[in-house]
């Protein structure tokens, strides 16, 4: 790619790469956290001023019911900068996972048709070996064949 092209986006370069997404991403959570900041600020210096706001003739309460639509936009606002930059989160996790399920996908596939060719053409059975020899060789050690105190023959206990 060229930055001469006039189709050329320095943010499609960013996009191939999921380390690049998240660092961007994190750059503008970084300065959407610092808007969430000045307007908290702001609602609140808002909402002090429009319940201080008392015209002749009102009751204790009026200045506080006209203030509510205000405090709920601005409340809505906030709301949804949270929820930007918790998607903004939720999208460079993604964008990485992507990459991994992209970059594991044919070790999946060639898994798959190791275990379609094996249950079209299994392998023989092998032989277990002599349960015969294998008991002969315990009693050699001493260990493990008796299975109650009833079966100890010739030992003796400790």
């Amino acid at each position: 790619m060229n930055s001469n092209d006039p189709n050329y986006s320095p943010l499609r370069d960013v996009a191939q790469n999921p380390e690049a997404t998240a660092r961007y991403l994190a750059d503008v959570q970084r300065v959407l956290l610092d808007i969430g900041k000045n307007l908290e600020t702001l609602a609140q210096e808002i909402r002090v001023h429009c319940r201080d706001t008392h015209v002749e003739g009102d009751r204790f309460y009026d200045a506080w019911l006209r203030a509510q639509p205000v405090e709920r936009a601005f409340k809505d606002v906030l709301k949804n900068v949270e929820a930007v930059t918790k998607g903004l989160e939720k999208g460079a996790y993604k964008r990485r996972a992507h990459d991994e399920v992209v970059a594991n996908t044919a070790r999946k596939r060639k898994e798959k048709e190791l275990e379609r060719q094996q249950r079209k053409n299994p392998q023989p059975l092998q032989a277990a070996p002599n349960p015969s020899q294998k008991g002969a060789q315990s009693q050699n050690l001493g260990y493990g064949d008796p299975t109650s105190i009833y079966d100890l023959g010739t030992r003796e206990s400790a």
